[in-house]
């Protein structure tokens, strides 16, 4: 692991009416090459070596491109030479207002880059910078047209879920969101932004350690399920631990088990009971318990060699992981030994459920876009399950039930899953 990293030998700094600035080292040519794609992702201490080296080698001797809101040129020589990878060049853009974004040399960049890697700072700053700006869509076809690899560490993690937690008002402690998971300080977004692969409702958290963070990625993953209507999954690394998903799917953790207690964290809703929270309101504290069984976690060690795996297709095979399951019962984190999931719990990349609507009717409400072998159930507020009829018509799935108030319409196809929060 680095713990200095020099700061010679690069191209002096190129400043653009101060909106940027750019360190490089390298060759000035751009070097056209096919990069592997995938994902890395730190959990915010010092960088892990081993999953560092499998994120440059996929950028397959091209260029990389490391994008940030403060610091300097820290990565530089780490990336371009001390990790014996061969790169073409490696380039800090430090970004220092949201005029960078707008810039033309940052666009060509990007456009140029066969790896991207977001360093670690402000997330608030990532997002309110750089969503719904050319940053934001260059950064997305450059994945989706280029298959370039992508990565980042502690914020620069944290911007790459699907749902994220963006610190618009500052962090936040386990105790203050289990405590209202409404308060100023849980900001949370889901806006299209970055499109990390296989990220689509993944929420990100870095440092899990250091504070203890379990009680807010379980508040955090509430939210989703009562704003959203679907829980979002959740993918956390302890401070010095690093999770590299490949094309495949499967991710690798890295770290320094068994010398340090050094694990990775794939959280998700229980399929087996799959309710939504019975308390999730604004001044509240936080419950999801459901007889202790509402949150499946599978915690998985890291190792240099990246050994032990967990799929992130069917979110249930594992190789070396353990499973716990969590809860929350007024404000307060409970975790105990579990077992894995029985149920299917795989969900693909997403698109298919976006096109499914609910639309609220008189008696109830209508599903469209919804395949009419679809298992549909509805539960009231506090994850009871309603008597309730549903029935294919040429418009959509019509779904009935009586009771009045906040409903969760939950819709299962196979594999996808998806609920809708409606109110009556």
């Amino acid at each position: 692991m680095r713990s200095l990293l020099a700061l010679i030998g690069l191209v002096p700094a190129l400043v653009r009416a101060q909106s940027f600035t750019s360190y490089f080292t390298g060759d000035t040519a751009d070097a056209v090459t096919t990069p592997q794609g995938g994902l890395c992702l730190m959990g915010g201490a010092t960088e892990s070596d081993p999953a560092m080296v499998w994120f440059l080698e996929r950028a397959s001797g091209g260029d990389v491109l490391v994008l940030r809101a403060s610091g300097s040129n820290g990565y530089n020589d780490y990336m371009y030479s001390d990790l014996g990878v061969t790169l073409n060049s490696v380039e800090t853009i430090v970004c220092n207002s949201a005029a960078a974004s707008n810039e033309p040399y940052v666009h060509q960049r990007i456009q140029q880059a066969e790896a991207i890697w977001f360093a670690g700072g402000d997330q608030w700053n990532y997002v309110s910078y750089w969503q719904n700006t050319p940053v934001d869509s260059l950064v997305r076809a450059a994945i989706a047209q280029r298959n370039v690899v992508i990565g980042g560490t502690s914020a620069g993690m944290a911007i790459l879920g699907g749902y994220r937690f963006t610190a618009q008002n500052g962090t936040v402690t386990s105790s203050t969101a289990l405590n209202n998971p409404y308060g100023p300080q849980v900001t949370l977004g889901s806006s299209p932004f970055m499109g990390a692969p296989g990220m689509y409702n993944v929420v990100a958290d870095s440092h899990f350690d250091a504070p203890d963070r379990r009680g807010r990625l379980l508040t955090f993953i509430a939210r989703s399920y009562v704003d959203n209507g679907t829980p979002a999954f959740g993918l956390a690394c302890n401070e010095y631990v690093a999770v590299c998903i490949d094309d495949d799917g499967i991710a690798h953790v890295y770290g320094d088990y068994p010398n340090y207690d050094e694990f990775a964290w794939f959280v998700q809703a229980s399929c087996d009971v799959m309710l939504p929270p019975e308390t999730c309101t604004p001044g509240t504290p936080l419950t999801w318990d459901h007889n202790g069984l509402a949150v499946k976690v599978c915690k998985v060690p890291g190792t240099q060699s990246g050994t032990y795996t967990f799929d992130m297709n069917d979110r249930k095979t594992t190789i070396g992981g353990t499973w716990e399951d969590w809860s929350a019962v007024a404000g307060a984190l409970v975790t105990a030994p579990g077992a894995a999931p029985e149920c299917v719990t795989g969900v693909s990349d997403g698109h298919a459920v976006q096109l499914w609507q609910c639309l609220l009717e008189d008696a109830g409400a209508r599903l469209t876009g919804v395949p009419a072998e679809a298992a549909v159930t509805v539960f009231d507020a506090s994850g009871r399950r309603l008597p309730a009829e549903s029935f294919v018509q040429s418009d959509g799935i019509r779904v009935r039930w009586s009771a009045k108030g906040m409903a969760l319409v939950r819709v299962v196809v196979g594999k996808e899953q998806r609920a809708f929060r409606v109110v009556r």
